[in-house]
């Protein structure tokens, strides 16, 4: 007797299809089998909402996104769908995120290309330029392979624009892209990526499902794999639920191998959870509140304070922060003043306090200070890298979801906080803060995220063994 297999859900949990009466998803579909790759039942349904055309021959949707957990092949839906548009002469545009992204999307589609009896270089031609590969099909379309930038495709026409990794696509890119299919007389942009993390850059991909779902766009589709809160990692009928390959390319097995201590990453990257973030800013006044204690909870340890000399070389602002008996930080800010007050203050602070580590971040102070240190006798600060301050700003955020941080509601704190937006900070996206309010000065917030990050990472002093 045949032991019935599990598979994973094949329709989306969420989804806004718009009605049509012709796909082409079929004929794709063929083309791309012709290759000896099978279409599951859920990458068929997405290629035909895809492909769906009016009574007009046009695209239903001019913009359609998806989001599907990793490793489930969202990508073989883009490439069914850039297959058929080589046959039938499209200009096509596919972008990543990330260098290898792109390649492994020229790869695969060349590999497809082969294998449905297409010679290299005799029926189609591919260059192999590293961030910028192409394939053009001879009497065909021709599709480039772009890592994407803020300037990228300016000045170029194209009928497709295909945004991989969707969730990392910034306005910027977007402001930069969006006109390269302006002039084709039927154009299409395709978004597939997964839910952005807590230090995902990208906001287009939140903003086009947002309003696809609320029904606020017109020509536009959406279909996504997910849970609707934050659940219970090792609730396999979630598993089931979110992934649509489960049982036919991703096992139980492996799923539960990347079981770990990181519920919300999990939750993310393989149960497709939107993380909502707070529109007006970065970070919600309820989600602030939430972390508020009445009364000063239980300290254990030394102090860790977080210095940051404002941007514009005005101020200077200093926090702590203390763990607390149930493994939580705490946090305060000490003061925020002007430049002109001098460093002696910050001095006095830490010569009296039990101070375990000092961060200190802004060049137009930092040396200073870590000198007048120096001079007083204390211990030397540490001076964060680029990438260690994107590391201090996403665990601040991700103890904010996890809700580890505790703070008394110091109003100067609470203003600044509740009222941020994010920036962008290197080319990896990296994020930190800005304030939305001239006067808040988000210095103030800095100092208390870098106080954080030293208090969270630290570990425990070792105790001293005596033996006799």
């Amino acid at each position: 007797m045949a032991v019935e297999v599990r598979i994973g859900e094949q329709t989306p949990t969420k989804s806004l299809i718009l009605p049509y009466d012709d796909s082409l998803g079929d004929e794709a579909i063929e083309l791309y089998e012709k290759s000896g790759r099978k279409a599951f039942d859920w990458q068929k349904f997405i290629v035909d909402a895809i492909m769906a055309r009016n009574k007009n021959g046009l695209w239903v949707h001019m913009n359609f996104g998806y989001a599907v957990p990793r490793q489930n092949g969202k990508n073989e839906i883009v490439a069914i769908r850039e297959l058929h548009g080589l046959k039938n002469g499209e200009r096509i545009l596919h972008t990543a995120h990330r260098t290898n992204t792109s390649k492994a999307a020229f790869e695969r589609l060349v590999t497809i290309l082969e294998a449905s009896g297409y010679e290299n270089q005799v029926d189609f031609t591919s260059i192999k330029a590293r961030g910028n590969e192409s394939i053009e099909l001879i009497g065909g379309g021709r599709i480039d392979f772009r890592t994407r930038t803020s300037t990228g495709g300016l000045g170029e026409s194209f009928d497709l624009l295909v945004v991989d990794e969707a969730q990392e696509y910034t306005d910027d890119q977007r402001s930069a892209l969006m006109y390269t299919i302006a002039a084709s007389p039927n154009p299409q942009t395709i978004f597939t990526g997964t839910p952005p993390t807590p230090i995902s850059s990208g906001t287009v991909f939140t903003r086009l499902r947002d309003n696809a779902l609320q029904g606020s766009t017109e020509d536009t589709g959406w279909a996504e794999w997910s849970v609707d809160k934050q659940s219970d990692v090792r609730d396999k009928d979630l598993w089931y639920q979110a992934n649509p390959s489960l049982g036919l390319r991703v096992s139980e097995r492996n799923i539960q191998a990347e079981v770990g201590d990181d519920d919300i990453d999990f939750n993310i990257q393989r149960l497709g959870l939107w993380i909502q973030y707070n529109q007006k800013s970065a970070i919600s006044e309820n989600e602030w509140k939430e972390l508020h204690t009445d009364t000063l909870p239980w300290l254990t340890g030394k102090i860790f304070a977080g210095i940051k000399y404002g941007y514009d070389g005005t101020n200077v602002a200093l926090s702590i922060a203390v763990k607390t008996v149930d493994d939580k930080v705490f946090v305060e800010t000490i003061d925020c003043k002007s430049l002109r007050s001098g460093n002696g203050w910050i001095i006095h602070f830490l010569r009296n306090a039990d101070v375990q580590q000092v961060v200190i971040d802004g060049a137009n102070g930092q040396n200073i200070l870590a000198e007048a240190m120096k001079q007083a006798g204390l211990k030397a600060p540490v001076l964060p890298t680029v990438k260690e301050i994107i590391l201090a700003n996403a665990m601040f955020e991700q103890a904010l979801f996890q809700q580890t941080i505790q703070h008394k509601s110091q109003p100067s704190l609470f203003q600044v906080v509740t009222n941020c937006d994010k920036r962008n900070i290197g080319t990896s996206g990296g994020f930190g803060y800005r304030s939305q309010i001239e006067e808040n000065d988000i210095a103030l917030m800095e100092s208390m995220i870098l106080a954080h990050w030293a208090c969270a990472e630290a570990k425990p002093p070792k105790k001293q063994k005596i033996r006799y």
